[in-house]
């Protein structure tokens, strides 16, 4: 049975406690710094840098997010929410398989737009470390597996797929093409990935020779 996808999928945490004027001022710049830092360096720059960039202490960074993956979380949020609403959006879709394949590739696009963060995302999956970024992934598992379960149902997608590992396959793709240099490659291997996903027919038996020959003399 299909679990309810929107209702899973766009569950958020509680909304935290208003911050003052000059801490949410403080943590806009962080948020903004860190995109610019990002881009210019990838999800690996410097912290210390970033901080710097916003015109505040690294311990005013730390206080506001503990871990390197927190702040990523926090930069990401926007587009996480965008990925999280086009999974409902694609719910409606009448092609479920073609539904899912086109949130994979926009999934691998939003977790490509720095470099280096592909990583850091994958490895969010993997590790249960309790970062705001594995709480992250794990709503965007959800959104995933609405998707999956969907093409499951109708018949498209084999039986045995997994959302997390579904993902972390794409994942893959993006981390080869990064690695590589060769931005083609995720094209590529996504194909190759959702070819393997898909229920195939069943191949006619084809007749072994000699039961061919046998069928002649007759």
């Amino acid at each position: 049975m299909i679990s309810d996808p929107v209702m899973t999928a766009i569950a958020t945490p509680s909304t935290p406690k208003p911050l003052r004027a000059d801490a949410q001022r403080n943590l806009e710049l962080l948020i903004a710094a860190a995109d610019a830092e990002f881009n210019l360096h990838g999800a690996d720059a410097s912290l210390e840098a970033i901080a710097a960039r916003a015109g505040v202490g690294i311990a005013t960074l730390y206080r506001n997010f503990p871990t390197r993956d927190d702040l990523i979380a926090r930069v990401l949020l926007e587009g996480n929410n965008t990925i999280v609403a086009r999974s409902a959006e694609l719910l409606t879709s009448t092609k479920p398989a073609e539904a899912l394949s086109i949130w994979l590739r926009e999934l691998v696009n939003h977790v490509t737009a720095y470099r280096g963060l592909i990583s850091a995302v994958a490895a969010s999956y993997v590790k249960e470390n309790g970062t705001e970024l594995c709480a992250t992934c794990d709503v965007i598992s959800n959104a995933g597996a609405a998707l999956l379960e969907r093409a499951q149902a109708s018949g498209d997608i084999r039986p045995d797929a997994e959302v997390r590992e579904v993902i972390l396959t794409a994942h893959s793709a993006a981390w080869i093409a990064e690695q590589t240099k060769d931005p083609s490659a995720v094209d590529r291997l996504l194909g190759i990935l959702l070819d393997g996903l898909r229920v195939m027919p069943p191949k006619a038996t084809a007749l072994k020779p000699r039961a061919m020959r046998r069928r002649r003399v007759e």
